[in-house]
């Protein structure tokens, strides 16, 4: 009897995790569990080169349907919270994951219900963030996953404004490439003068020698 394989909702997932394993294999574990999960077919890569570090986060948060995070330190943090307040803010509707392997994100959790009770959250965006202890039933709670929070007002405009920083960047990163050709250029043809200049000083005391 053939199993019925239900479709994910998710056709790119953006995993954000530490660069370093950690001491306990828990974390690897639990890594490669999530792989598991996740890749349920054919993987493709695609390389996309950006400018800066603001660029690549805004293309994985663009073209990702959900986030994941894993364990890790100062850059998973900083790059879960930012997924999350662009979701505050209404910039994506988007699912956002917490792989809490072995309670490592309790505290982390336990910080967001303070920042609920004392009025720093408001209790509609509570629920931004999906934490399960395993990968599976992360995954399960991700596609279950419906915004109670306030709508994606802004995500227009969001567009909008990455749009048009692209195509300034682009504009700027052209601008920059003249220039360093026009510096290039300055450089040689000084570098061609001296030698030239020198190479007539020489000649001169040649002659002034003989």
């Amino acid at each position: 009897m053939e199993e019925n394989i239900v479709k994910s909702r998710f056709k790119r997932v953006c995993v954000f995790c530490g660069s370093r394993t950690g001491k306990r294999t828990c974390y690897r574990d639990a890594a490669l569990e999530l792989g598991q999960e996740l890749i349920t077919g054919e993987t493709v890569g695609e390389v996309r080169i950006v400018a800066d570090m603001h660029q690549r986060k805004a293309e994985m948060a663009r073209y990702s349907d959900c986030f994941i995070a894993l364990p890790g330190g100062y850059g998973t943090l900083e790059e879960l919270l930012e997924v999350v307040t662009w979701s505050q803010l209404g910039i994506h509707d988007k699912p956002v994951g917490l792989l809490n392997v072995d309670g490592y994100y309790n505290s982390l959790l336990s910080f967001i219900n303070t920042a609920v009770e004392d009025g720093f959250i408001k209790p509609s965006q509570h629920n931004i963030i999906v934490s399960a202890p395993n990968a599976r039933e992360l995954i399960q709670k991700l596609e279950e996953y419906e915004p109670a929070h306030d709508g994606v007002v802004s995500k227009a405009k969001w567009e909008a404004e990455q749009a048009e920083f692209n195509a300034s960047l682009q504009t700027e990163i052209a601008r920059l490439w003249v220039e360093l050709g026009a510096t290039i250029h300055t450089c040689i043809s000084i570098s061609a003068l001296e030698k030239e200049e020198e190479e007539e000083e020489d000649s001169y005391l040649m002659e002034v020698t003989t």
